[in-house]
């Protein structure tokens, strides 16, 4: 049987926001209404920059820090208490080792700036990934087709054998586009019935 490979996106699937009150407190101390610092950090033109690699990681904070009038110290703060809220979804991680003993390969493809291998690495998740593609490190942002091509190239799979998830709608359509089977993920999502039963079928198929 052919390999067959299962990709993650890293924000919003594997690791997730579940505390909002640290990001909160700085829209409160700068007198901001709720959600304000959010959108400066992940909605800027400076975050699409750093996440095509186009811009620093510093630089990128250094906008961040300008648009919102912080201090050097501020700054310095805020880059620590923003992502202070995230979690890391232990689930999934289970799911993902219990798919590798079955012989599966796993990626990661994911729309983020330079340092997401030093993160994946840090909370213990070095290796974990047969293939992993960071937009920065390749220039390539999502649904631009070739980042999905990217990483199925990477894991040396066809788009048919391939199963994506991200919590982006049009990113999983411009998966779905190229032929490879991808979901919407949600909290909830009941995804290992999901994998198992995309599993089944191409096994069914070969036999």
């Amino acid at each position: 049987m052919r390999s067959l490979a299962v990709v993650f996106d890293w924000g919003g699937v594997l690791m997730r926001t579940e505390d909002y009150t640290p990001r909160f407190s700085w829209d409160d101390k700068l007198g901001l209404a709720r959600g304000s610092v959010e959108l400066v950090v992940h909605g800027s033109a400076a975050w699409r920059l750093a996440q095509q690699g186009k811009i620093t990681l510093d630089a990128y904070w250094d906008r961040v820090g300008g648009e919102l009038n912080l201090t050097p110290d501020q700054l310095s703060r805020l880059r620590v208490d923003f992502y202070s809220g995230d979690r890391l979804d232990r689930s999934l991680v289970d799911l993902i080792r219990k798919m590798r003993k079955r012989g599966l390969l796993v990626g990661l493809l994911s729309n983020y700036t330079v340092d997401l291998a030093e993160i994946v690495t840090g909370v213990g998740l070095g290796g974990l990934f047969d293939a992993q593609m960071i937009s920065a490190e390749i220039g390539i942002v999502k649904p631009d087709p070739a980042a999905y091509e990217a990483v199925l190239a990477e894991l040396s799979v066809e788009p048919r054998d391939a199963f994506f998830v991200d919590d982006f709608d049009e990113n999983v359509k411009s998966a779905q586009s190229l032929g490879i089977s991808a979901v919407q993920f949600a909290p909830g999502l009941d995804l290992e019935s999901l994998i198992n039963s995309w599993i089944g079928e191409k096994v069914n198929a070969v036999t």
